[in-house]
């Protein structure tokens, strides 16, 4: 918490009302991802879709680090393992907030994907190789501490967003971000929050239709309406619990859930990056003496100093991204620096400012001195800066 409010501190005014989030105009795959896959596929690059990587394997020696082969199959389990050399550049992703998430449906509970498989499994073979790539049991073998429960809910009767609208104090048809964050249900038993964008979400969604998505902390904890565990319920079960909890009278639920439909998804690791974790744990962007390759992401440890950054951000991957290019092709550009409002006297004004609700800090100061203090500071560009930002 403490380094995400100094990594954050400019917006710490925005926290009681999110005010310093931004949405794009459709949903983030849309918007974000499509366009780089456009970009990169114009520009020669080719993606294998099917495609398990089981291993990279390494040729470690006392002063270099080489990536000699991609260890691969696909679907049909034919073996498609690349050999490597010292010219191909290889750029691992170890880790994943999403790896194994189960799908579910109206009538089907999200299956709980407990195993280490996937990018873990592979992330894990790369580890027995060298202390210095990590260590992924830290991250991947908790679920029941690193998972939670999500479920998109589709409405399609114009009753219920007239419900999400009497929070809201805005239409979802108004083409405008609806929640502008999370709206948290603080009586809950599974902590459920749930928040809607800008409608229409989706590219080709029927304009009556309204997305909302869906989400529960406690996937283990007994409902408030449904009497079962959120990991247990279909999408009708988790959408009756919403729907109780955005006031809809109890003898109208099941006729408004029929309404809708829900997609629940269970993600046994999506916070498993904020499980705790020691230094070596992730490792290097690009380890030392590494010849030909480097990773990526929320699990590698970035250069970055005095240790600024923080993880669950687009940037955070951008930046370990920009870290193993630079590093390994040469280039001599540096890596943008974190934001560095936390050295910033006027960002920490206005955080300690906000902190206390707009109230003026107590000083305590016997008062001789503060009037001795006061004095001192008459007519100085120090007291505007301290008044402006409601300190004095």
């Amino acid at each position: 918490m403490k380094l995400y409010m100094n990594r954050f501190i400019h917006h710490v005014g925005g926290l009681t009302d999110l005010s310093a989030l931004q949405f794009s105009k459709h949903d983030q795959y849309t918007s974000f991802v499509l366009p780089m896959v456009k970009f990169l596929e114009e520009n020669g690059a080719n993606f294998q879709y099917g495609v398990t990587v089981d291993n990279v394997l390494f040729d470690i020696t006392s002063d270099k680090k080489v990536a000699k082969k991609i260890v691969a199959h696909d679907k049909a389990n034919n073996d498609i393992s690349i050999d490597l050399t010292e010219k191909d550049l290889v750029f691992i992703t170890n880790g994943s907030m999403t790896e194994s998430s189960g799908y579910g449906d109206d009538y089907t509970p999200a299956p709980f994907n407990k195993g280490v498989e996937g990018v873990w499994k592979l992330w894990r073979n790369i580890a027995e190789q060298s202390d210095e790539f990590g260590n992924p049991d830290v991250f991947c073998t908790d679920t029941e501490k690193s998972n939670w429960e999500s479920c998109t809910v589709t409405c399609h009767d114009k009753r219920v967003p007239e419900y999400i609208e009497k929070i809201t104090k805005r239409s979802p048809y108004g083409g405008n971000v609806v929640t502008g964050g999370i709206v948290t249900a603080i009586d809950s038993s599974w902590l459920m929050s749930w928040t809607i964008n800008r409608q229409n979400q989706y590219i080709g969604q029927p304009e009556e239709d309204v997305v909302v998505w869906v989400y529960g902390l406690f996937s283990d904890i007994e409902g408030d309406y449904i009497k079962k565990q959120m990991r247990d319920c279909t999408g009708k079960e988790i959408t009756k619990e919403w729907l109780y909890h955005i006031g809809v009278p109890v003898d109208e639920i099941d006729e408004l859930a029929d309404s809708c439909t829900a997609i629940p998804v269970m993600m046994p690791y999506i916070t498993s990056q904020f499980m705790p974790r020691a230094f070596g744990d992730r490792p290097y962007v690009v380890p030392k003496d590494a010849v030909n390759f480097a990773f990526l992401g929320q699990f590698a440890e970035t250069l970055d100093n005095p240790g600024r950054d923080t993880v669950f951000t687009i940037e955070y991957s951008g930046r370990t991204a920009m870290e193993a290019v630079y590093v390994l092709t040469g280039v001599e550009k540096g890596v943008p620096e974190v934001y560095n409002s936390r050295y910033d006297i006027r960002y920490l004004l206005n955080g300690a400012s906000e902190l206390l609700d707009g109230e003026k800090p107590n000083i305590p100061l016997p008062p001789l001195a503060k009037r001795k203090v006061m004095k001192q500071l008459a007519g100085t560009d120090i007291e505007l800066l301290l008044e402006e930002y409601n300190i004095i």
